[in-house]
């Protein structure tokens, strides 16, 4: 993938209310890795990370698989209204290229971008690894994240 090409510009981004839902709740925009920029996360950092992310009536929750990975080469970052999920798989043997009959695993840096639908509270965010599953918490704020301006009449 192109990594100086945004998955999706945010400008572009329609109303985030699902149209096929009788909700109004709002869509959560997930971006693929290529929306982090290696300047952004100064190693490579190609690798795609599935995610699930989900929402109840006070949480954003974000779930996603990443066996074999450790705690400490997670790094989870929230800037404004996106979370950056971060990581490296470490290949335990060295294998040459040759003598592999099947290479699907992705070994090394990954990362993830998601764009979330409303405010949170950053310093409740809480973030666990169990049985190679990783969840992230984000308590939302309340705030809506739309705000209605008035416009002045100068005359």
């Amino acid at each position: 993938m192109d990594n100086n090409k945004f998955a999706t510009r945010l400008d572009e981004l329609s109303d985030p209310v699902d149209e096929d839902s009788n909700s109004n709740q709002p869509k959560i925009f997930v971006t693929d890795s290529s929306l982090a920029n290696e300047e952004m996360l100064g190693d490579d950092y190609s690798g795609q990370l599935a995610v699930d992310v989900y929402q109840t009536p006070k949480e954003i929750i974000i779930k996603s698989t990443i066996a074999g990975v450790q705690p400490e080469d997670l790094d989870i970052s929230i800037n404004n209204d996106m979370v950056i999920i971060k990581g490296y798989r470490r290949q335990e043997e060295t294998v040459s290229e040759d003598n592999y009959i099947y290479k699907e695993c992705h070994w090394g840096g990954f990362s993830r971008s998601i764009i979330l639908p409303v405010d949170i509270k950053e310093d409740k965010v809480k973030a666990s690894l169990k049985n190679g599953v990783l969840t992230i918490i984000l308590p939302k704020s309340g705030k809506s994240k739309v705000r209605v301006v008035e416009v002045q009449d100068e005359a």
